[in-house]
């Protein structure tokens, strides 16, 4: 839940006020994820499907790509649309200008420690290591995230800026962790791959898109990485589970397997899952982020935007004794 909640402060950085983050996460914690989360790990609805109305087993989803990283993509993209684009981010022609981050090594550290969490956010979610399948589990997450980032260096690279971007390898490597999350359990170690490759190409195509036609500023690519790529690790699933796990899952006899090796009910029954997904936590989202923009408002003050956020959101420093010269010119100055 903790995830889910923070996902959005990638889309709406640098202008979201403190205390509206806080009761938005009021809001997530109450009626938005474990809604959803019960529906599909409770035993509710969207479980039940396969059971009672036979269309596989059910929206199945092990670790969360749907559950935690759609939903929490879904806000990001909900917020950052209601919040608008950072002062700067485009011109009146609608062209975006690009904001770069002030410190990428400590992007690519904060981008391990993730990943290293991420065993135990898949891995974990088998609930017992004497369930053997953990191997299988831990094996498919570091494979994904492998070629999450192989693909996004490449894709770059090559198709791109014909650089091999850091910052897009950053997200390549969390859109494969994202991807695996759903099917890490049920798919073999070569699907594993080709998901993470996919999702490599797929997070850099969704952020220009995002960022160029949708004109949604989304900073760090949040959007990209859990909404486009949690539906993409639930579609996944329904695509390339094997059927050698999850006999029983959700109530109904019979391994998990998708499309691909005979069931096409269990890519419906993702679909579905994703669609619902959208549309619930969507429209919560959008009541909620308009209600916190009526009471107290998202934003922060301009001047406060261009100064940043430490001290007047804070009253603390983030980088003790500096402090940005006012009258200096930056590019946004001009």
């Amino acid at each position: 839940m903790d995830t889910t909640a923070t996902i959005p402060t990638g889309s709406m950085a640098e202008r979201w006020k403190f205390s509206a983050f806080v009761v938005y996460g009021l809001f997530v914690g109450t009626i938005i994820y474990p809604v959803y989360g019960n529906w599909v790990w409770g035993g509710g609805w969207l479980a039940l499907m396969g059971k009672e109305f036979g269309i596989g087993r059910g929206h199945v989803d092990i670790a969360g790509s749907s559950v935690v990283h759609l939903t929490g993509g879904v806000l990001a993209f909900v917020g950052a649309a209601i919040i608008g684009p950072r002062i700067g981010k485009y011109n009146k022609d609608g062209s975006p200008n690009a904001i770069p981050g002030h410190n990428i090594p400590m992007a690519v550290v904060g981008a391990f420690i993730l990943a290293f969490g991420w065993f135990g956010f898949n891995p974990g979610s088998t609930l017992a290591g004497t369930d053997l399948r953990i191997s299988v589990v831990a094996v498919n997450t570091m494979i994904a995230s492998a070629t999450g980032a192989f693909a996004a260096m490449l894709y770059m690279w090559l198709f791109k800026t014909k650089k091999p971007d850091p910052t897009m390898m950053i997200n390549g490597l969390l859109a494969g962790l994202v991807a695996i999350t759903a099917p890490c359990a049920f798919v073999t170690v070569q699907a594993a791959a080709l998901i993470g490759l996919i999702s490599g190409v797929l997070v850099i195509e969704a952020a220009f898109f995002i960022e160029k036609v949708l004109k949604i500023d989304d900073p760090v690519g949040a959007v990209a990485v859990h909404a486009v790529n949690g539906a993409w690790g639930c579609i996944a699933l329904g695509l390339f589970a094997d059927g050698t796990y999850g006999d029983g899952w959700n109530g109904v006899a019979g391994p998990v397997t998708g499309l691909f090796y005979g069931n096409p009910g269990q890519l419906i029954a993702e679909i579905i899952g994703i669609s619902v997904n959208v549309v619930y936590v969507g429209v919560i989202g959008f009541v909620v982020f308009k209600l916190i923009d009526a009471v107290i408002g998202n934003r922060v003050k301009p001047e406060d935007e261009l100064d940043g956020l430490d001290i007047p959101e804070m009253g603390v420093e983030g980088y003790c004794g500096i402090r940005l010269d006012k009258n200096a010119e930056t590019p946004l100055s001009k």
